[in-house]
């Protein structure tokens, strides 16, 4: 699978938002993208198929039932590129329901590197689909094939896995209006959504009990300690996951379990956590089924369909360009 990289300089660039997120007032925090390097994406894998973390088995339900009605709705010729890829096995479903009808092309945006090479092993073998990946920030990526689209062609865009659950409720919905501003009408997007679910269990699928999830989350520490030459002891935090029913979000934090300092090298700075103080990594936003359409509306689209999974509350939408 070819793969083309948009040239950022990814060391100094991580330095600045640990610096940035580490000495915050208030709530120090992490970005959620930093989770994904070769070790996280590979325990994200893991996760994907624990039995407490039904989102992932949810999504796949839904494409692989319905994969044909949802890109039928998309007027051919069709070119499909996916918002953070991961390794692309949900995304197998779409392509071949895509492949049914016409040769395609396949724009993998991924960040990260492995996840890419992950892509190409599940889904290089496909006929009729073409792969061309973007190693890259999901906007960037979407300019550059927005850039390389033939005339006449229609765009479906996938955000699957409830990404978009990432976002705050507002962020999300301008991220998704530049999303909008990089297609033409007609073209779509392919949104999942987590639901809403009895708090317990959402919990559970952000802290099972053999310990993946919080070996996922300590390893953005082990990330900065091997790319940041960074002395944090990971033995001294606690993975935390816990939902804000104001904001209707699970949030994953790591609690430091003593007064302690870190010296992050290449970042020129050292951080200070005293005793329960916590690192905000991720926070993952739930939703109702009635509000996607009007997110979707107010970042210049309509909601053409939905599909809910039965077992695990979870919602594909498809949101077509106006």
């Amino acid at each position: 699978m070819p793969t083309l990289a948009i040239a950022t300089d990814t060391v100094s660039e991580f330095a600045e938002d640990v610096r940035a997120g580490l000495t915050k007032t208030g709530q120090k925090e992490l970005l959620s993208k930093h989770l994904y390097d070769a070790v996280g994406s590979a325990l994200f894998e893991v996760i994907s198929v624990l039995p407490e973390y039904g989102l992932t088995r949810a999504d796949e339900r839904i494409l692989r039932r319905y994969a044909d009605e949802i890109t039928g709705r998309i007027a051919s010729p069709l070119v499909v590129a996916e918002l953070g890829s991961g390794s692309g096995r949900k995304t197998r479903w779409i392509l071949e329901a895509v492949a049914r009808r016409q040769p395609t092309t396949y724009h993998p945006i991924e960040i990260s590197a492995p996840a890419l090479a992950m892509c190409e092993r599940e889904l290089d073998h496909l006929p009729r689909v073409s792969i061309l990946g973007f190693e890259s920030e999901y906007l960037d990526g979407l300019q550059a094939v927005a850039a390389r689209r033939q005339p006449g062609q229609q765009a479906l865009v996938l955000f699957l896995g409830s990404s978009i659950g990432n976002f705050d409720r507002e962020p999300g919905t301008q991220f998704l209006r530049k999303v909008r501003q990089q297609l033409v009408p007609g073209d779509g997007l392919l949104l999942g959504t987590d639901l809403e679910k009895a708090i317990p269990r959402m919990i559970l699928a952000y802290n099972d009990p053999l310990g993946v999830t919080a070996a996922f989350n300590l390893n953005v520490l082990a990330r900065i300690n091997r790319e940041l030459d960074a002395n944090f002891d990971l033995s001294r935090f606690q993975h935390v996951a816990r939902y804000d029913s104001t904001e209707r979000r699970i949030e994953m934090h790591l609690r430091s379990t003593t007064l302690q300092h870190a010296v992050i090298r290449k970042a020129q700075f050292s951080a200070t956590l005293r005793k329960d103080e916590t690192i905000w990594t991720e926070s993952c936003h739930k939703f109702s089924l009635g509000e996607i359409p009007e997110i979707g509306r107010r970042a210049g689209f309509r909601c053409d369909g939905q599909w809910v999974d039965s077992e695990w509350p979870f919602a594909e939408s498809l949101l077509i360009a106006e």
